[in-house]
């Protein structure tokens, strides 16, 4: 397998073929999820970055997990069926925990430092906001969208176009959850931290950045490589 990626590659498509450059793209603040339908040269531009030094990054990333990303189960060529059960329980519990394990030090830290910080209340706010429209939407796909596209993969499904319907919705909350999570990165200057910043504010900011990678692969998962199957 030859490295083939060029400017003109979308970098959804990147993604896709190759997941690790999942982690190139969040260091170089690119949305691969709601936004990676354009080509990698305008992604570059738009977040000043040269793109030549994107390509490179992405090409040692190739060349390192080739042979393991071959054995990853759960893309391009995987079943329906298959990425809904990895999504489930590699995102859905994943994120369930960790919403729970983070909102006491997102309330500890907005008390303790927001008088001085005040953008921390502004981040407590947008977190709980994103942390309940994510609890419910995953819920929503557990027990209705998921059973009905098994059901569109199977042929037996009582009414198609009410599931279609469904799915695309679920794109519109995809789109505003990333929204709420570019606002989390905007009030906190992309997690910049202040010379006294303490430990449970480092925490703090560490594992909200990591929950917005998380978000982005599930979200990725769903509208680059599951949904498109049912909506083209």
């Amino acid at each position: 397998m030859t490295f083939t990626i060029t400017a003109d590659s979308l970098v959804r498509d990147i993604v896709n073929e190759l997941p690790k450059a999942s982690d190139i793209f969040k260091k170089n603040r690119i949305d691969f999820c709601c936004g990676g339908n354009i080509p990698l040269s305008q992604a570059a531009e738009q977040n000043e970055l040269n793109l030549d030094n994107i390509i490179e990054e992405l090409k040692d990333v190739f060349e390192k997990y080739e042979n393991t990303e071959k054995n990853v189960d759960v893309w391009t060529d995987s079943d329906s069926h298959t990425i809904i059960n990895h999504v489930i329980n590699n995102y859905h519990r994943v994120s369930e925990e960790e919403l729970a394990m983070l909102s006491p030090y997102v309330t500890k830290v907005s008390r303790v430092h927001g008088g001085h910080h005040p953008e921390l209340i502004k981040m407590n706010e947008l977190f709980y906001e994103f942390k309940k429209e994510l609890l419910e939407h995953m819920a929503k796909e557990e027990e209705i969208v998921f059973p009905l596209i098994k059901q569109l993969t199977d042929g037996t499904a009582a009414n198609p176009e009410e599931a279609i319907k469904m799915i695309v919705e679920l794109e519109k909350e995809h789109d505003h959850a990333g929204e709420l999570l570019r606002q989390i990165r905007a009030v906190t200057s992309d997690f910049a931290l202040p010379a006294d910043a303490c430990g449970t504010y480092r925490l703090v900011y560490a594992r909200l950045e990591a929950l917005e990678g998380l978000t982005f692969m599930h979200v990725h998962l769903e509208n680059n490589i599951l949904f498109p199957r049912y909506l083209n």
